[in-house]
């Protein structure tokens, strides 16, 4: 009897190829000059201070102002960040694509692929895009909200890895789910229901342990990145943690919204 071959990289497609991507666009990214790397983070990277220069000057000209640092240096900032002035409403999805270093795209990666597999499993490939799309625009406002005046581009699929994290907790400790407990030794006839287990309710998951545990874990580690910034290789930015929360929340309280409907249960006549 022929066996079966397994494949190597055991990934639904979309994930596979938003992979693919993330390291093409870094290892572009690293044959780039500094100057022309510069040009794309203006151009693709999320600046919180040029949305807010568009919609209220004022408040970014006093908070440039206030600022005891080299007034010269903050001067070619400002006029290389700002450019012509209007905010560029694609740069909340775009900055997602783009990594300060093969560590930081790596990171995410790894933790895409790990949960980001059930998510899209349990999604398909059109729902999931529309989940990281809306996972990364909730992580550039939280970080908006945190840093209106910040001129400091913010690059990193982080938000969206959030999210993809928060989704993953609905459901993967189910009894029956990839992470919960076995329903019985027997292998399920279709391995697809493993990912459509029912999702948990909010309330619920303040009683499962599994759930509380993973969640705790994950805002001490974020927690702790704010507490103590790493460098992410780019200038001297520092992790974006407030993205990170804004995907997360957006993962956790949205999920039923991309949800698709449960398969319907067929009994026995």
């Amino acid at each position: 009897m022929r066996r079966k071959k397994e494949r190597i990289f055991n990934l639904p497609p979309v994930v596979l190829w938003i992979v693919a991507l993330l390291a093409a666009i870094e290892g572009l990214s690293q044959l780039l000059s500094p100057e022309a790397y510069l040009e794309v983070l203006r151009r693709f990277a999320f600046v919180p201070g040029r949305f807010t220069f568009a919609l209220d000057p004022d408040r970014l000209s006093q908070a440039f102002n206030s600022v005891a640092d080299d007034a010269e240096l903050r001067a070619q900032a400002a006029a290389f960040f700002l450019g012509d002035g209007k905010p560029q409403w694609w740069t909340p999805v775009t900055y997602a694509f783009l990594h300060g270093g093969w560590l930081h795209v790596g990171m995410n990666c790894l933790w895409f692929a790990a949960f980001g597999s059930a998510v899209a499993r349990r999604f398909g490939a059109p729902r999931f895009l529309l989940f990281c799309a809306a996972a990364a625009i909730a992580g550039a406002l939280m970080h908006y909200v945190t840093h209106m005046t910040d001129l400091q581009p913010v690059v990193g699929a982080s938000a969206a890895v959030s999210g993809v994290m928060a989704a993953a907790v609905r459901f993967v400790f189910q009894p029956g789910a990839p992470l919960g407990e076995s329903l019985g030794f027997a292998q399920p006839a279709d391995e697809g229901m493993a990912y459509r287990q029912p999702a948990l309710p909010l309330w619920e998951i303040l009683s499962n342990r599994s759930a509380m545990s993973f969640l705790f874990f994950w805002f001490l580690a974020n927690f702790l990145s704010g507490a103590i910034p790493v460098p992410l290789g780019i200038t001297d930015a520092t992790v974006a943690w407030e993205a990170h929360i804004g995907g997360f929340l957006l993962g956790l309280l949205a999920f039923r919204w991309f949800d698709p409907p449960a398969p319907p249960v067929a009994f026995p006549l």
